[in-house]
């Protein structure tokens, strides 16, 4: 049996679908019900030890849940969810004798990183995200070394994950381009490391099911695409014309974007564009992933075929019925 926190969401919806596949068992602890499970969902809030500690019932634990968005108000969220939450794991395997772990951390810990940083790189987080999910990473390390010889801790640190059914930053940089209101900024060279859903969750299922010992495992799928490339891929395939349209200089970008701040300081509002959003659309994030290769895993699927699949459900072939996730 794996118990798979937060198993409600994208990540873990597309992942118990994976392991329903490999017909291995699994229940799933999340604040709501899982649509495509909800007869293996138990509510539960990761912040309430008591209540986690009676839920879990599986050998194996998966922890996705996590608060993620850029635009969480209240800060705090981002530590006692992540962090805290993340302890209360960790004791719940203590007590239990969980003796394995799958954490799914982010890229994000390594801040704006340099080209192809690896899983050595320097840990530099810029936002509450990467910081309170790297110190969840630690606290899992504390825990691993209190029985490094019989206990098995996967830290994975996924790029950005697009799919079928994902509302996030990949799906509405589609949407503009397929709609025409996209504009570019930059040159467009600057290249992007993406994740498919089908390829994480495959993974995933890897980790959870095959003892490893200790691992940190950055997850990209390669090669990756530049942002001309992208955006033209994008728009051929969906509308048949070429080209990536409309141009701004970044000067001008992140001018809009500081405005854009300053409103949505004053108001409120939750505004589409921000100076740290053109900044890290503009920055050139691309990740190794050298001990994932290391443990000679093959994706089901390539990056483009990736694309076409995720195209293909959410532009050219919608179904209406198909349930959708709203994250960064």
């Amino acid at each position: 049996m794996i118990t798979i926190v937060g198993g409600a969401g994208f990540i873990g919806t597309r992942l118990c679908e994976t392991l329903a596949a490999k017909k291995v068992d699994f229940e799933i602890l999340d604040l709501k019900e899982s649509q495509s499970y909800p007869e293996k969902t138990k509510i539960v809030d990761i912040r309430d030890f008591d209540a986690l500690k009676a839920a879990v019932s599986g050998q194996t634990i998966i922890n996705l849940a996590a608060i993620h968005r850029d635009d969480v108000r209240d800060r705090t969220l981002y530590y006692t969810t992540n962090v805290e939450g993340t302890r209360n794991i960790c004791k719940v395997a203590d007590e239990a004798g969980i003796s394995s772990i799958v954490f799914t951390s982010t890229v994000a810990v390594y801040g704006f990183a340099a080209p192809e940083t690896g899983e050595d790189g320097v840990i530099n987080p810029f936002n509450d995200y990467g910081k309170s999910k790297y110190q969840a990473e630690e606290v899992l390390r504390g825990w691993y070394a209190k029985n490094q010889k019989g206990r098995n801790l996967a830290i994975i640190r996924p790029t950005v994950v697009f799919g079928e059914g994902n509302r996030g930053n990949v799906y509405n940089l589609c949407r503009q381009i397929v709609s025409g209101k996209f504009l570019m900024v930059g040159s467009g060279r600057n290249r992007k490391s993406m994740a498919y859903i089908g390829n994480i969750a495959a993974f995933l299922a890897l980790a959870a099911t095959q003892a490893q010992g200790y691992g940190v495992y950055n997850y990209v799928d390669k090669p990756d695409f530049d942002m001309n490339t992208l955006v033209t891929d994008v728009k051929r395939t969906v509308t048949g014309k070429n080209g990536v349209g409309l141009r701004l200089p970044f000067w001008l970008g992140m001018a809009m974007g500081s405005i854009a701040d300053i409103v949505a300081r004053v108001t409120g509002a939750n505004l589409p564009i921000s100076s740290i959003r053109v900044k890290k659309f503009c920055s050139t994030t691309t990740f190794s992933c050298e001990a994932l290769e290391a443990l000679s895993f093959s994706a089901p699927y390539t990056l483009a075929e990736g694309l076409e699949r995720t195209l293909e459900a959410e532009f050219l072939n919608p179904d209406q019925n198909r349930q959708v996730f709203f994250t960064e």
